[in-house]
């Protein structure tokens, strides 16, 4: 099996916690309080029919308050660990432990221009083109749509967005669709590619992305999808997103156990639809409302890794958000607080950090910033890595011999040892003149260079002709060609 190794904490990591054992025990009996006391509507017969033959209190079609117990059961049915697999069916991803594993995020309505710098509205092309650099970075490992495919018909958009991701990249892959029906056809795409359903269910490629109405209500097509991809045995997230303050408490605490209570609903329903159904736990549901501008923040500090430490309290994989920026161009603002956010999110061990190179608080997608994060996450991988303390590297005989004469640049040891160090490959180090000689270039500008370099030079493994052939005629059935 092979799994990159520098995304495995090691044993001596540090590990950052924001909660104690004890709130994050009273966070979870408040969400069992919520379910119990006052329930969820269920807009969808068959998942009311299963948490009621569980014995579940259904008070009307659509009304169930859940008992505290189904919610431990399904806590034990769902698997610890998920893990994902390239387009070869290598499981590259496993998501256990503190493994820390990084992607952009999807559907962006708009882009930055990385040729004219503009913010315009986003198309397949640009979709395309991300995908081919995320596949080259390589501290990027798994990949989502980036933005719409603004310029193909809505109704269908999704399928062109998956097509484009299966085409450019071998990475895993987290998708969404708008429709139920995308969510199907999505699937038979990630099959033609496995090799068949049982292929991509022993090794999936995918996950899915399941967006929820509200934690208390869970609209029809949520639950249509979330029961279709437990059938299929396949990796989902169950995200009821909660703005704080505006569609929940605006207090962290109780934003997130009511955020948690949606998502345990989820968990239990797609548990009784298929015990040891893999569920991803999401960590981006207590977004901050700004209540200066009425806007969603995404960078905020009281949204950092509440979530995540719930999912390490039930022994979850989590899902989680860094990388992102409210900046509304790839500037020192966006910088720091991609930086600050993909730091604290690792360090918590969020299983995966996707939206990284989003700005506008989720409404611009760019590929500069997208770049310039690989970099970031490199630094804060080497980090987490750890410092061995051992005879070797305390180096006592080296300081013996030379410590008086302090000339340690020409020891074996140094020879030795001076690669393990971090050296960047877009952050400058050079004295002033040497890059002024090299143009003076901004880290921005560099990026640039790097993203035209990768889009002349990296060329994905291709994918066979006839699945490549199966997978537009799906779109073109769905078209009606």
């Amino acid at each position: 099996m092979k799994i990159p190794q520098s995304n495995q904490q090691s044993i001596d990591a540090p590990i950052f916690r924001k909660l104690s054992d004890d709130q994050r025990k009273r966070i979870h009996f408040a969400s069992l309080e919520i379910l119990e006391r006052t329930g969820v509507r269920l807009h969808l017969p068959e998942a009311v029919d299963l948490l009621k033959s569980a014995g579940a209190d259904v008070t009307s079609d659509t009304h169930v308050r859940i008992p505290a117990g189904l919610v431990e059961w399904a806590l034990n049915a769902a698997p610890k660990r998920v893990v994902l697999a390239n387009r070869f069916g290598e499981r590259v991803m496993p998501l256990e432990r503190h493994n820390v594993f990084y992607g952009p995020g999807s559907d962006c309505p708009n882009v930055i221009d990385f040729n004219t710098g503009q913010r315009r509205p986003g198309t397949l092309a640009d979709i395309a083109e991300g995908i081919r650099v995320c596949d080259a970075l390589p501290n990027i490992d798994f990949i989502m749509s980036l933005n719409l495919a603004g310029d193909m018909p809505q109704e269908y958009a999704d399928l062109y967005q998956m097509q484009a991701m299966l085409t450019n990249s071998t990475k895993p892959i987290l998708f969404v669709t708008t429709e139920f029906e995308g969510s199907v056809k999505a699937v038979e795409m990630a099959e033609i590619v496995a090799g068949g359903a049982e292929a991509l269910r022993r090794n999936p490629q995918c996950a899915l992305y399941i967006n929820v109405t509200a934690p208390l209500v869970h609209n029809r097509e949520a639950l249509q999808k979330l029961l279709f991809m437990a059938e299929k045995g396949l990796p989902t997230t169950y995200t009821p997103v909660v703005l704080r303050g505006a569609s929940g408490p605006i207090t962290p605490a109780g934003a997130v156990a009511y955020a948690n209570a949606g998502e345990l609903a989820g968990l239990v329903i797609a548990q009784l639809k298929r015990p040891g159904t893999p569920i991803i736990l999401s960590g981006g549901t207590q977004d901050m409302l700004d209540m200066r501008t009425m806007l969603d923040i995404y960078a905020a500090p009281e949204n950092r890794v509440l979530c995540v430490e719930m999912a390490h309290y039930y022994g979850l994989p989590i899902f989680g958000l860094g990388g992102a920026s409210d900046a509304k161009l790839p500037d020192q603002q966006a910088a720091a607080e991609i930086s600050l956010s993909l730091l604290t999110e690792t360090l918590a061990g969020s299983h995966l950090i996707h939206d990284v190179g989003y700005l506008e608080g989720g409404l611009t997608n760019s590929i500069e910033m997208i770049v310039m994060a690989d970099e970031i996450i490199h630094w804060v991988k080497r980090f987490m890595q750890g410092t061995p303390v051992n005879d070797e590297t305390l180096a006592l005989d080296w300081i013996d011999q030379v410590g008086f004469d302090d000339d340690f640049l020409n020891l074996d040891h140094t020879f030795e040892h001076y690669r393990q160090d971090w050296y960047p490959a877009l952050l400058n180090r050079q004295n002033h003149e040497g890059w002024s000689n090299a143009g003076s270039l901004s880290l921005r500008q560099r990026a640039q260079k790097r993203i035209q370099s990768i889009l002349d030079e990296h060329h994905p493994a291709p994918l066979p002709e006839d699945i490549a052939q199966g997978l537009q005629s799906i779109i073109d059935q769905v078209a009606g060609k």
